[in-house]
């Protein structure tokens, strides 16, 4: 594939703290015989380098703290060939932290202390993309780890060059109409997708009527759910459900699968294919990212991907 386009991510970087253990503890449980582990996280700096190790050209928005976990958080990227010329250092601010508990079948429980990425404000995220100098070609992704404001700065932008924008509403709380309005993409899974709609029924029901949330753009915006293990159901503004199936693997991790999916959906479309083809391949790149530990260490290659889809 020919890439024409830019990868810009506007989202959250975070160190995560990660304890594997037999079983997820309930409320004021405490369970023993854990392992730990730090990674490189934080939903943002995920899907950046998921779209870059699918080859796309990647630059990065947002902030770390003055800390030392910012800098290493900043080389990290720097190292997966990300952009960070305009990743912000928050002076007197702490660099965001994720603590995660993983059970022995991949299922995790997340909680995140924001630090910089809830100190980013909407006039910075403007100012940096405008350094950046956004074309049609790129495809602007938005993740919701940070302020809302700075999310619809980003997607507004995106916009205004005539780029492709990708909501990524994780977390969904807090989300308004007008920053759903701004996507001509969004990416929930199943829980988001009931958050932003209230809906406990039909997935693509549910989808449709995000699709026309904001702006009633409903034939034009198109929804991407993620189902987990199933797959996905795209949802395009006007057309008919396409499910996408999964294939079947042995799940080991699933903290960085929804952010793989994003990245490597972005990356596909900055790279020209169609959304339907850029979803198969975001599908396929989250289930082959649940097979290794930690949230960038599982995420594939484009040589892993290429394999998969050829079986």
């Amino acid at each position: 594939m020919q890439g024409h386009g830019r990868v810009i991510v506007v989202g959250s970087v975070n160190v995560d703290l990660v304890v594997a253990g037999a079983r997820l503890p309930g409320p004021g449980e405490t369970v023993l015989g854990g392992t730990f582990q730090r990674f490189h996280g934080g939903k943002g700096g995920n899907q950046a380098v998921a779209a870059a190790r699918l080859g796309a050209d990647v630059a990065f928005v947002g902030a770390v703290g003055d800390d030392a976990f910012g800098d290493e958080a900043r080389e990290a990227l720097a190292q997966e060939g990300i952009d960070v010329s305009q990743l912000a250092r928050l002076d007197g601010v702490a660099t965001g932290v994720a603590l995660i508990l993983v059970d022995e079948q991949g299922e995790n429980q997340i909680s995140v202390a924001s630090g910089a990425n809830g100190a980013v404000t909407p006039d910075v995220i403007r100012k940096r993309l405008a350094r950046l100098q956004l074309t049609p070609a790129d495809v602007v992704l938005a993740v919701h780890e940070l302020p809302t404001a700075a999310m619809l700065a980003a997607l507004d932008a995106g916009r205004s060059a005539g780029a492709r924008t990708i909501c990524n509403p994780a977390p969904a709380e807090g989300l308004v109409a007008a920053t759903l309005a701004a996507a001509d993409i969004v990416t929930p899974n199943r829980g988001e997708l009931r958050t932003l709609t209230g809906s406990l029924g039909d997935p693509v029901q549910a989808a449709r009527t995000l699709s026309a949330a904001g702006d009633g753009r409903a034939r034009d915006r198109a929804i991407l759910v993620s189902l987990g293990p199933v797959g996905a159901i795209l949802v395009p503004g006007g057309g008919d459900p396409l499910e996408l199936a999964a294939p079947r693997v042995q799940a080991v991790d699933a903290t960085g699968a929804g952010d793989t999916l994003n990245g490597a959906l972005a990356a596909a479309l900055a790279q020209g294919l169609p959304l339907p083809a850029a979803a198969r391949r975001a599908v396929v790149a989250a289930s082959l990212s649940v097979t290794r530990s930690g949230a960038r260490d599982g995420m594939p290659t484009t040589e892993e991907l290429e394999a998969a889809l050829r079986r």
